[in-house]
């Protein structure tokens, strides 16, 4: 599947606030000393921020399930209700119902692993590897995972 290619400014305008706001949560991670360690902070962040956008379907900066719902779908890998409310969960420590930025990247960055993360270095993986990789496949797909 080609990546689209890059809307001309006039489709990224209702983005744009959104890209902002975000813009300016990638600023304060860089400057979190906890992250200060982290290689490749600034281009991480500016993935993250891609994915995100492209999952907060209805801009309000937040992942709702429904999003979370789409987005397993997209990557063939659905859900249902209740795997899905219980990957918000493990995102955001069960204190909502939906996704922040700030909880996308914590994830992210973070050392515990969450089913989301992994969909998503998944996701990172399988779109790299457009010529197949040769030699055993991998162990786990996405649809093995829990």
């Amino acid at each position: 599947e080609m990546a689209a290619p890059r809307r001309p400014s006039g489709g990224g305008l209702r983005r744009a606030p959104q890209d902002g706001r975000l813009e300016e949560i990638n600023k304060e991670f860089l400057c979190d000393p906890k992250f200060s360690d982290e290689e490749d902070l600034e281009e991480k962040l500016a993935v993250f921020k891609e994915k995100y956008m492209e999952f907060d379907l209805n801009n309000q900066g937040e992942i709702d399930l429904m999003s979370v719902k789409r987005m397993m779908e997209k990557m063939g890998a659905p859900k249902t209700h209740l795997e899905l409310k219980k990957m918000i969960s493990e995102v955001t420590g069960g204190v909502s119902e939906t996704i922040s930025y700030q909880d996308f990247v914590n994830m992210m960055l973070g050392k515990r692993s969450a089913v989301l993360k992994l969909v998503m270095m998944f996701e990172g993986k399988a779109n790299e590897g457009n010529p197949k990789p040769s030699g055993p496949p991998p162990e786990r797909d996405i649809a093995s995972l829990p």
